[in-house]
Order: structure tokens, then sequence, then C-alpha cells
């Protein structure tokens, strides 16, 4: 039975350097499909790139956390700091939201402007995720089931891997399973938002790469490939380069951008996918156009 894969790098527009990497990783490796800031220091940039490259699929990342709104701060007053920024973290939005200091439909607004944002700019949106995963948590899973719904959205990630193993060196595996149990906790929420999708229609295929955020290996990889059950699954990624503006982010994820980079580009990649027979598409399930693939094909 066919097996199809998404190849989707988060974090596009985060800065230049990270655009770079992830537009490196499309015309030259195997990713098929990116999700975009709104309102991120490099987005301007991000979706005039975008805009040159019709093969490949583009999401909105949608944001809630580590960030700045869309919208004016006074009309989203319940999801922002006292610096007129989001939230530092998802720990502290997840409190706030179980303690009811989250004004549900201010997140309706901010995520409506977010969609209409990109939108308006000219492309296409092929799904929605979001940074931090912060719309697992159902009440703002089902305002984004409904926006894909009312924008005619195809698929909205549901950030549960199904199956994980840890694999490459001892620090990657620490790291792995220190993510893995993360994973696992969200397995209730991962039902309902998966029954909420399944209602209105929307698409969630099998999700995999979080077990592995900023820890992917050649080995990692291989393994996730070769177990990839029939249907659809997306990969995760987070490919770029460490420029001045990254290095200033609050992120932990720096080298571990280029080395992916580097690993969606390798030869032994293509290789690997040709050999398992793996279909590369777009979230709108459209077949990816990499000439370098089909050659090798």
């Amino acid at each position: 039975m066919l097996r199809s894969l998404v190849i989707n790098a988060d974090d596009l527009g985060l800065t230049v350097g990270v655009n770079d990497g992830i537009f490196d990783a499309h015309d030259r490796g195997v990713l098929t499909s990116a999700s975009v800031f709104a309102n991120a220091r490099a987005t301007a940039d991000a979706v005039t790139r975008a805009l040159r490259r019709p093969s490949l699929g583009v999401g909105c990342h949608l944001t809630l956390v580590d960030g700045q709104p869309t919208l004016p701060p006074a009309r989203v007053s319940s999801l922002i700091e006292d610096d007129g920024r989001f939230r530092r973290s998802w720990k502290p939005f997840i409190v706030s939201c179980l303690l009811g200091r989250i004004s549900l439909p201010e997140v309706a607004q901010e995520l409506t402007a977010q969609i209409d944002r990109i939108r308006s700019a000219g492309l296409r949106l092929t799904h929605l995720d979001a940074h931090k995963h912060v719309h697992a948590y159902p009440p703002i899973f089902a305002i984004v089931t409904r926006l894909a719904e009312r924008f005619r959205i195809p698929v909205v990630r549901v950030p549960f891997e199904r199956w994980s193993n840890s694999h490459g060196d001892t620090t990657q595996r620490r790291t792995a399973r220190s993510q893995a149990l993360m994973n696992a906790a969200m397995l209730p929420w991962a039902w309902r938002d998966y029954r909420k999708a399944a209602r209105a229609g929307v698409r969630t295929p099998h999700f995999i790469g979080r077990t592995h955020t900023g820890v992917l290996s050649a080995q990692a990889l291989a393994a996730m490939v070769r177990a990839l059950p029939p249907g659809v699954t997306e990969l995760m990624v987070h490919p770029g380069y460490v420029d001045e503006a990254l290095a200033r982010l609050n992120t932990r994820l720096l080298d571990a951008r280029a080395d992916e980079v580097d690993l969606l580009t390798h030869a032994n990649t293509f290789d690997l996918l040709i050999d398992q027979r793996i279909t590369l598409i777009r979230h709108d399930l459209s077949l990816s156009e990499h000439r370098s693939l089909r050659h090798a094909s």
C-alpha cells in the first residue's frame, strides 16, 4: 500500500538565516512543505521567496507564545504580557488556559488575523499547525479546526507521535527519551483532537519528528522512514542556518538546524526514500516536484 510523506519545516519567517536553510532544503533536498509565521521578523522575506516556489506547500505556523500579536494589544489583552508580547513559552500559556485566564474569543480573533495576513499576501495555505504545539489544547484545537473549515484549509496537525524510539548518540538518545515522555503525556488531548477534526472533515496525517526535535540524526531518520505506515505521514523538521538574529533569540535549536539542512539534502536521504518507495507530497496531496529525486528515481 502507498506510503506518502510530507516533510514539513516549521519556523519559516523566524529569521533570514532560517529561511535560507528551509529554501535550500526544498530547492536542493527533499523538503516538500513549510509553516510560516504571520508576524515574525523575516515573514516578509519568507512570503516573497515562497511565492517564487509554487512546488513548496505552505501552511500557517499559528502563534500564541514566544512572539508578538498580529492584532493591536488592546484587542488581545488576555494573550499578552506587560511588554505587549505573548507569553514566553507554552508552559505559562497552558497554565493560564487551565486557570481560565485566556479569552478564547481573543484567540479566535488573533488566529484569524494571522491566517488572513498570509492569505492576503497571495499564498494558498495547505495546512495549519502552531508554534510550540499549543493548539493541541482541545479548546484551542476546536478553534483551529473551525478556521480550517472556514478557510478551506485541508489539514490540521495533531502533534502527537504514535510511535517512537530513540536513536543517535548518547546525548541525542537522552533528549529523545525526554521528549518522548512529553509526547506521551499528550495522548488524552490527541484523541480528543482527532475526533474533533474527523467530525469537521479536516485531515490529520500521521505525525513523526517530535521525539527527535533538535536531535534528528541520519539513523533516526532512516528508522522513522522504514517504519512509516500506509497512508500520509508528516515529518516535522527544523532546518535553517544560524545568523545573528537567530543567535539572539531564546531558542535551543541553533546548530541542529544546519545539521538538518545537510541531512535533508544528502544523497543518502534520497537513496533512502527511493529504496523505501516513499512518495513525497505536500499537505494538499500534490506530488512534490523535486528534479533531483525524479532524476535519482
